[in-house]
């Protein structure tokens, strides 16, 4: 019973730019796909993969952040949006939040 053998992830990177008015602004890269009833987005910042903490003071990463996706994308969102938010307290320990964090899950 692995919650992840019917899921799969499929990245669409983000232009490296501030989501802001900047001295050099290009245009962002648009994407086109199909979504299918059940699907599900995730829209994020870096700043839960950038996230310093664990056991040796390193950063979260965008494989862990992936996995913990995948792991959870079997149950409610609102189940998914508790493991998150747990999982970076656990992951943040006794440190501090060094940036924002957001992420946005949304289920068609």
């Amino acid at each position: 019973n692995e919650p992840t053998a019917n899921y799969e992830l499929i990245e669409y990177k983000g232009d490296k730019m501030p989501v802001a008015i900047h001295i050099i602004m290009n245009n962002f890269t648009n994407y086109e796909f199909q979504l299918e009833q059940g699907d599900m987005l995730y829209l994020f910042s870096d700043g839960y993969a950038d996230q310093f903490g664990g056991e040796h003071g390193k950063k979260f990463m965008y494989k862990r952040f992936k996995e913990l996706i995948l792991a959870n994308a079997h149950k409610p969102m609102n189940e998914q949006k508790q493991a998150f938010e747990e999982t970076i307290v656990q992951w943040i320990g006794n440190g501090e939040q060094t940036d924002d964090i957001t992420v946005v899950g949304i289920k068609v």
